[in-house]
C-alpha cells in the first residue's frame, strides 16, 4: 500500500496533463501511487498516459462523468492513508509532495491541507475562501467585504495572508491533501464527494462536512504548486457559468442552518440565477453526464 495516492481527473487537457505527470515523475514522493481518471477526452489524453506514463493507473469510465464522480472513481481505487486530489493543469516542484504530507502529519487534528498556488507569471493566486453564507456572498457581490473585515468578508477572505501558515476553511480544490481518517468520519473514503455537485462546489461541500465533523483545514505556504487555472472549464464557458451558479444554490440549500434560513436562501436563488443569465448572456442547461 502506497502512503500517498495522487488522484487526477482529466478532460481534454492532454498537454497540461503530460506536464503534470512529468513533474510528478521528476519530483516524486518516496511512496506514492498516481491514479488518472480520463473522462472520455477526445484529444488523446488516455493514449498519452498509457504510452508515456505506464506507471500511472489509468481509469476510463467511457463517458464524461464530471469532476465529483471522476474523483470518486479514483478514491475507490486508492487505499492510501493520505490522498491528494490534483488538477491536471498543475505542476509540482521539488519537495512539494513531501512537504505536504509532512505538514498534514504534523497537524493530527486537521483533516485536509491546501497549498500556495503559483501562476505561470510567478504571482500568488487567491486560493482560499470561507464557506458561503448570505452575508459573505453579499459582501463579495457588493464589494463591501473588501472594504471592511468581518462577516461581509467571510467568503472571499480578501485579507488572507498567503505567506503565513494558518487555518484555511476552504482551500481551492486544485490541490487538496486529505487524511483518510478524516474522510471516514464523514462517510466512505471510497466515495467522499456528493455527486449532486458534478462540477462545482463538490469540494466545498466535502470540506464543510469535514469541518463540521471536527476535521478542519490548514494552509501551508511552503507547499507550492504551479497552476495554469481553468483549462477544462473554459472550453465550455457558458455551460460552466450556469453549472457553478446552480451548484451554489444546491450548496446553500443543503447547508442552510435552519428552515427559515433555507427559505431565505431559496429567495436568494433568484438573484443567483439572474447573475448566471447576465454573465452567460443566455440560459444553458449546465453539465449533463
Amino acid at each position: 500500500m502506497a502512503e500517498l495516492s495522487i488522484l487526477i481527473v482529466n478532460w481534454n487537457t492532454r498537454d497540461l496533463l503530460r506536464a503534470c505527470l512529468a513533474s510528478l515523475r521528476q519530483h516524486p514522493y518516496a511512496d506514492d501511487c498516481i491514479i488518472v481518471v480520463d473522462n472520455a477526452s477526445t484529444d488523446g489524453s488516455a493514449d498519452m498516459v498509457r504510452k508515456e506514463f505506464p506507471e500511472a493507473v489509468l481509469i476510463e469510465p467511457g463517458a464524461n462523468t464530471g469532476y465529483a464522480r471522476g474523483n470518486n472513481l479514483a478514491f475507490a481505487a486508492a487505499d492510501s492513508p493520505y490522498l491528494l486530489t490534483l488538477n491536471p493543469d498543475t505542476q509540482v516542484f521539488e519537495g512539494t509532495l513531501a512537504l505536504a504530507v509532512a505538514a498534514l502529519k504534523g497537524r493530527p487534528s486537521h483533516g485536509y491541507l491546501g497549498a500556495k498556488l503559483i501562476s505561470p507569471d510567478g504571482s500568488t493566486q487567491a486560493s482560499v475562501r470561507g464557506f458561503p453564507t448570505f452575508l459573505g456572498l453579499l459582501g463579495d457581490w457588493t464589494g463591501l467585504g473588501a472594504r471592511m473585515a468581518g462577516p461581509l468578508d467571510s467568503y472571499r477572505l480578501t485579507r488572507f495572508d498567503y505567506d503565513a501558515p494558518q487555518a484555511a476553511p476552504q482551500p481551492m480544490g486544485t490541490f487538496l491533501l486529505f487524511r483518510r481518517e478524516a474522510l471516514e468520519a464523514v462517510g466512505s473514503p471510497n466515495a467522499p464527494f456528493d455527486e449532486a455537485f458534478p462540477i462545482f462546489f463538490n469540494e466545498v461541500d466535502l470540506l464543510k462536512r469535514l469541518d463540521e465533523a471536527g476535521w478542519p483545514g490548514w494552509y501551508d505556504p511552503d507547499v507550492r504548486v504551479l497552476h495554469h487555472h481553468g483549462a477544462s472549464t473554459r472550453q465550455v464557458r457558458k455551460a460552466m457559468i450556469w453549472e457553478s451558479h446552480r451548484s451554489l444554490v444546491r450548496y446553500l440549500t443543503k447547508h442552510a442552518p435552519h428552515p427559515l434560513a433555507n427559505a431565505g436562501y431559496r429567495g436568494l436563488a433568484l438573484l443567483i440565477y439572474l447573475a448566471a443569465l447576465i454573465r452567460a448572456r443566455g440560459v444553458h442547461a449546465g453539465f449533463r453526464p
